[in-house]
């Protein structure tokens, strides 16, 4: 008796939940990744990230330009190795090259094995020394892991491709065992891949923020701040000018300033003097009526 047909409406819901479920675990890491790299350019410039409020879009929006890099580096890898893949399987493929096949699936799983062994400790502490001190210590050895997963997981894959008399010989727990051990491996490679995927957003967060402050702020507007009260800072390049007290209450007035951020109680100003990472002074201004702030464009 065939299945009834399917109603358009319950058609367009499965096709919609097919579309949907990935495209929420797709945003759901675009707000990850956007969220680490707003956190690591503001830390860089000594503003606490989490007194700005960014919307779920801000957040979304900041991720594009830490992700873009690895995304395609990743789909540009993913596509070699699925090319490796489909020659590999047919060029052992046949009882002539049994022997052959055994061999390279042995290779292939030591190598990874090894490889993830290696790489995988230095996820959790700082005192493995294999890898050189600086960035190799820091990306290494989630691709050392990377590498090994994947070379594990074709020497699954090689083993359970087999011609079926040869499996049908083998004893079933045996298979299971090779099935559990590739859905470990393809485990280990997406957590090292998202690992250093956040590694990379953190460090362009980074970066940004340092070129952002070597360049002078260039984009960040100048502002004018009027205030009640004489403001107490270290930011040289800034002019100061008493109104006095016909132009209460904001008689002081200071220039000089380029607005970093805005949080929902504070300003943070920079001089726009500041031409260096290292020397920048931040000036955070309460936003409790105190002062006033003019915006002027760059």
């Amino acid at each position: 008796m065939s299945a009834p047909p399917r109603s358009p409406t319950s058609t367009f819901m499965r096709n919609a939940a097919l579309v949907a479920a990935p495209g929420t675990i797709a945003f759901a890491l675009l707000y990850y990744f956007g969220s680490i790299y707003i956190k690591a350019y503001y830390t860089a410039l000594g503003v606490p990230p989490e007194d700005l409020g960014f919307s779920i879009q801000g957040v979304v929006s900041n991720s594009t330009s830490g992700v873009f890099v690895p995304v395609c580096l990743l789909l540009g890898g993913g596509l070699v190795v699925f090319l490796l893949l489909g020659w590999l399987g047919p060029a052992l493929a046949g009882p002539e090259r049994a022997v052959l096949r055994r061999k390279v699936i042995a290779w292939l799983l030591v190598v990874g094995t090894a490889l993830v062994l290696i790489g995988f400790p230095a996820f959790f502490t700082d005192t493995v020394t294999l890898f050189p001190s600086g960035w190799p210590r820091r990306f290494l050895p989630a691709l050392a892991v990377a590498a090994g997963a994947t070379l594990a997981v074709f020497a699954v894959h090689l083993r359970l491709s087999e011609e079926p008399d040869v499996r049908l010989r083998q004893a079933r727990r045996t298979e299971q065992t090779w099935l559990a051990g590739g859905t470990l491996l393809l485990g280990l490679l997406a957590l090292s891949l998202f690992y250093e995927m956040a590694l990379y957003v953190a460090d362009v967060g980074r970066g940004d923020a340092m070129v952002h402050a070597d360049e002078g702020y260039q984009g960040s507007p100048f502002v004018v701040v009027h205030s009640r009260v004489p403001l107490k800072h270290n930011a040289v390049g800034t002019s100061f000018k008493d109104h006095g007290t016909k132009a209460a209450p904001y008689r002081y007035e200071y220039r000089g300033f380029r607005i970093v951020a805005k949080a929902p109680t504070r300003f943070y100003l920079i001089s726009q003097a500041s031409r260096s990472y290292a020397a920048r002074q931040l000036v955070v201004l309460p936003d409790d009526g105190t002062a006033w702030l003019e915006i002027m464009a760059d």
